[in-house]
């Protein structure tokens, strides 16, 4: 196995930059650092690769077969409690967990259905008598369960879900019902085939009041015979785009009686009576409360997305910097694939991404552990999670497909070789952009926020302040409007393009460029909207629509400035000062490549000059060039070996197959037997005529 922290040689370029992977590997691993090399240890076990071309039946065994080994190895117990054998280590635990997508993503998936939400639903939504009566089966496999809760009527709107838990005081018991078929349960991991029990999510009705969603353990198998229980139906949803390896179904249920004390009831209880109780008054409140508890699906995901997409990327680079086609710079000689310009345009601002994303899924996960550790578990500390994690998972699991598929056309007909991995990651990761929320979804839930924290901001503000505020903002008006800031840009510039690529390239300046691009969406939605909660409700739903694409592009920039300001976070814990130089530049490319992006926007709302926005792209370029020679150690820093890669063209072979090449083609060339090219016998006789 690679392991990033062995020592490597330091090549020094021309303007003194190096990379030192072991000081870079160790920034990527992060906090968890051990726990991260334990688990791309066992992820490298051959036993729990992917066998491609295996049909759903064989995979799922093998998938199941594989999670034993997880329990075996004590790969996936370090969230549960001390007392049940586990570590109450939540980062460390889903650090850990997510590195198995580069094994096999849907065992990453399946063991995520296991002990991330039916696990976690217990421990998290149930009381100490759920924990012990039920999680040591879960966490031994003896029980494999299913996190029942998506609707094939209802999938991100978790609040209108339609399945039924009425309580019958006479027989102290829950029956649970799916009145009709919108409401079965879909999608469902381990719901085909392998479930034994279920957490199921209900509106709980007691006494005639529906008191919104709740979650119940129910039993839907017999464990000697594998057959449904009474009352208890499904179907198998067979082969799937990807993840073949989880044997995802629906499930339907009609006069499920279940014990009262099966309600997991930590939010809401009911009494013997029928009588409900909860510790939180406010309904809207609770649920969420319930629903953010078991966030680390979405945690999880963005960390296995950027696992993903450093796997393709340290393939496609391998192979590009090997891979040589067309000899437009020599007669002789072919040129290396990442050398073209366009080359390092498809990859280099995609693993600057990737670089982005990985930092700031370090701070996702900090954040993760803080609250559920309960170092930092305020009602704001789980809505800024909440929200974070919305954010980055949108973002990193877009981002994974996309560089996915480049690397793929980047590699040409090689790439699409399964042997190579991009198409069966790219499947595989497909699903991921609506799992555990669609993306569109979750970035309209950060964009409420947004839009909440910014009317917050003025709530409670004196007249003065306001009064200041307007006065600023008729200042923003008049300096970016009437191209007053584009006339201070060049002015500032000279009409110099170099002037013009310092200030880009400036820390400050891209973050004043990627700030203020968000703080101005939010506020022009914002003064959309001021007047829609005035309104009758159907005419404020309208007005909302209509503003609806605003809302998420605003959110999406706000997840953009996130990784950009995690990177540059990262970037000053650096201390080798050749390692930090070529960090640098790449955390410009990203910064960069987002204002070249989003050129149109700037340029329609007065945010730079026109001398500017012609220096962006030469100077893009500049940096790319820049950072070519570092391709490679940038790619090596991610710490993946040729166990975790498994991809034929970046195993060497195509360096092999180059120098034969070339060595062939050299002797033949000192040889008489070379042949005469057509081409130069044109030419000669062309020169023999002239004369």
């Amino acid at each position: 196995m690679t392991d990033v922290l062995t020592p490597s040689a330091k090549p020094a370029h021309d303007d003194g930059a190096a990379v030192d992977v072991e000081v870079l590997g160790r920034a990527l691993l992060g906090r968890w650092a051990e726990v991260r090399l334990q688990a791309r240890a066992l992820a490298g076990m051959p036993e729990l690769h992917k066998v491609e071309g295996l049909g759903h039946v064989e995979h799922r065994k093998r998938v199941f077969g594989q999670m034993g080994i997880l329990v075996e190895q004590n790969g996936v117990h370090r969230a549960f409690p001390e007392r049940l054998g586990g570590e109450n280590d939540h980062g460390g635990n889903v650090a850990g967990f997510e590195e198995l997508v580069i094994a096999d993503p849907s065992l990453q998936i399946k063991g995520g259905v296991q002990w991330g939400l039916f696990g976690s639903a217990v421990l998290h939504l149930g009381t100490a008598a759920h924990q012990d009566k039920w999680l040591p089966g879960i966490m031994s496999l003896e029980t494999p369960g299913c996190f029942a809760m998506t609707e094939i009527g209802h999938g991100s709107d978790v609040a209108s879900i339609a399945t039924t838990a009425t309580y019958d005081p006479a027989t102290e018991e829950f029956t649970i019902n799916t009145p009709f078929r919108a409401a079965w349960k879909e999608f469902i991991g381990n719901a085909a085939v392998d479930g034994l029990a279920a957490v199921v999510f209900a509106q709980l009705v007691t006494r005639g009041v529906n008191h919104g969603v709740h979650a119940f353990y129910v039993e839907l198998r017999d464990p000697a015979t594998k057959e449904f229980l009474p009352g208890v139906g499904g179907i198998d949803d067979n082969i799937k785009g990807g993840l073949n390896g989880i044997d995802n179904g629906r499930l339907h249920f009609s006069n499920v009686r279940i014990p009262r004390t099966n309600l997991l009831n930590r939010y809401g209880d009911v009494a013997v009576d029928g009588t409900y109780s909860s510790p939180i008054a406010s309904p809207g409140r609770r649920f969420f409360t319930m629903l953010g508890t078991l966030v680390q699906g979405r945690v999880s995901l963005d960390g296995a997305a950027v696992a993903a997409a450093k796997v393709g990327l340290t393939i496609a680079v391998k192979y590009a910097t090997e891979r040589r086609q067309f000899n437009a710079a020599s007669d002789t000689e072919e040129v290396v694939l990442l050398d073209y310009q366009r080359h390092q345009r498809r990859l280099l601002p995609r693993l600057a991404t990737t670089y982005a994303a990985a930092f700031a899924h370090e701070q996702l996960l900090v954040k993760f552990d803080d609250v559920f550790s309960g170092a930092h578990d305020t009602d704001e500390d789980r809505q800024d999670l909440e929200t974070l994690a919305a954010a980055l998972k949108s973002l990193s699991t877009w981002h994974a497909l996309d560089t996915l598929q480049e690397c793929r056309e980047a590699c040409g007909g090689a790439g699409f070789m399964v042997e190579n991995r991009f198409t069966s990651l790219r499947a595989d990761l497909d699903v991921y952009a609506t799992f555990e929320g669609d993306n569109t979804v979750l970035l309209q839930l950060v964009a409420k926020r947004l839009l909440a924290d910014y009317s917050k901001e003025f709530r409670n503000l004196d007249f003065g302040v306001l009064a200041r505020f307007v006065v600023g903002q008729a200042a923003d008006l008049t300096l970016n409007k009437t191209g007053l800031r584009q006339v201070a840009q060049f002015v500032a510039d000279s009409g110099s393009a170099q002037k013009s690529a310092k200030a880009l390239k400036d820390e400050g300046t891209q973050h004043d460029m990627l700030a203020d691009r968000v703080q101005t969406m939010v506020a022009a939605v914002a003064a959309s909207l001021k007047e829609a909660a005035k309104l009758p409700k159907e005419r404020g739903a309208e007005i909302f629509n209509e503003h609806q694409n605003e809302l998420i592009e605003a959110a999406r920039a706000h997840a953009e400035l996130l990784q950009w300001e995690a990177f540059t976070e990262a970037l000053h814990t650096i201390d080798d000062a050749g390692t930090r130089k070529v960090l640098t530049r790449l955390r410009d490319l990203f910064g960069l490549t987002l204002m070249e992006k989003h050129l149109d926007w700037y340029l329609m709302n007065g945010r730079i000059s026109m001398q500017r926005a012609r220096a962006l792209s030469p100077y893009v370029n500049r940096v790319l060039a820049k950072l070519r020679p570092h391709a490679l150690e940038l790619v090596d820093a991610f710490g993946y070996g040729p166990e975790h890669l498994r991809a034929t063209i970046a195993s060497g072979i195509e360096r092999e197959r180059q120098d034969e090449a070339r060595d062939y083609f050299r002797t033949l060339r000192a040889s008489k037997d070379a042949p005469v090219d057509e081409k130069v016998l044109i030419h000669k006789a062309k020169a023999a005529a002239r004369r």
